[in-house]
């Protein structure tokens, strides 16, 4: 079973850029990515700013992210 890697907020928003998502807000520790497809459709997910993310938040904003990017694209910089 691969385990879930410690990212901080920082490594989590390089990832999410990669993806073409764009930051559209920032309220506190806390960057809402806005991703817009070619048909119109908004993809939003919000990621906390910290120094180390909560294993759970993780895997929360990992299965909220499967909505928008497959899962062989997203897996290996989640997990190791």
């Amino acid at each position: 079973m691969p385990k879930l890697k410690t990212l901080s907020g920082e490594e989590v928003l390089k990832i999410f850029l990669s993806f073409r998502f764009n930051v559209a807000a920032q309220k506190g520790s806390h960057i809402k990515l806005v991703r817009v497809q070619k048909d119109g459709t908004r993809q939003t997910l919000t990621i906390p700013n910290h120094f180390e993310i909560d294993k759970g938040t993780l895997r929360a904003i990992y299965r909220q992210s499967l909505r928008y990017i497959s899962e062989e694209e997203l897996k290996s910089y989640f997990y190791s």
